[in-house]
């Protein structure tokens, strides 16, 4: 039995995606394999129902847990808010309650230059990101109080480095870590720990990225002093599971800079 043997996680962005040597590229997915191997019960949303169904089977066939997959898409055009309290009764009515939330969800369109992005590319981006994790957040935050848990939000040096053509995933971002910081302080009272990971990692949506836009690619991504861009799993779903777990949680602290990441205490 894992630590998270009993408990429910929410990853919102968790279908499984591929590399183009048959690796898993998905951090979602990662996230999700690091909390299965801990025996946690799982929801996983994304927009793309045959990489949630791919990912379920696989998660339910190697780990023997239970995974719940929800379509869900956060954008310019849904009543959001629906969408997500949705997703949360579901989980409710499923497992019957909610020990951490993981906003992983994002899309955007990179390689865009500020002076060129159009209002719909930068509403993908803050909707998909910031939008989600605020409606999930407040969704979830009753049963996070409940549990005394966890919440996980992504960022991204694009925001904290001003990368290269991407305006929008960068404000978008920055706008999660202010959220974050807020929560964090609001929420302490609760019991509920909020942190934030920045994650640099080999990834399908990473591969594309730099086929379709080297130039920005050759920019905006430099390989860390380690000399490899992280694995989805072994060090982002790790970290994950880390900084939920009861030994973290009750450290005392105030900030925690992680190995490509940033995480805040309340």
């Amino acid at each position: 039995m894992g630590n998270f043997t009993g408990k429910t996680v929410i990853i919102t962005g968790a279908g499984r995606a591929v590399l183009s040597d048959g690796r898993c590229g998905s951090i979602g997915y990662g996230i999700a394999t690091a909390y299965a191997k801990e025996g946690a019960n799982l929801v996983i949303t994304g927009r793309n129902l045959k990489k949630l169904e791919g990912a379920k089977q696989e998660l339910e066939e190697k780990y023997g847990i239970k995974v719940l997959i929800l379509q869900a898409d956060v954008c310019a055009d849904a009543d959001n808010k629906a969408v997500v309290e949705n997703v949360v009764k579901q989980t409710i009515d499923t497992f019957g309650g909610i020990d951490v939330l993981i906003n992983n969800a994002q899309a955007s369109a990179s390689g865009v230059t500020l002076a060129d992005h159009t209002t719909e590319q930068f509403n993908l981006a803050m909707y998909s990101g910031l939008y989600a994790a605020f409606y999930y957040m407040q969704a979830c935050y009753p049963y996070l109080a409940k549990s005394k848990g966890s919440v996980i939000n992504f960022a991204s040096g694009a925001g904290l480095f001003g990368n290269y053509g991407q305006c929008a995933y960068a404000a978008a971002k920055e706008g999660i870590r202010g959220l974050s910081r807020v929560a964090a302080t609001e929420w302490g009272k609760d019991g509920i720990n909020v942190n934030v990971v920045c994650p640099l990692a080999w990834t399908a949506q990473l591969e594309q990225f730099k086929m379709a836009y080297p130039d920005a690619y050759e920019k905006n991504v430099h390989v860390p002093p380690m000399g490899h861009l992280g694995d989805s799993e072994l060090e982002i779903g790790r970290v994950c599971v880390q900084l939920a777990s009861p030994d973290f949680k009750y450290m005392t602290g105030e900030t925690i800079t992680l190995e490509g990441g940033l995480g805040l205490r309340p």
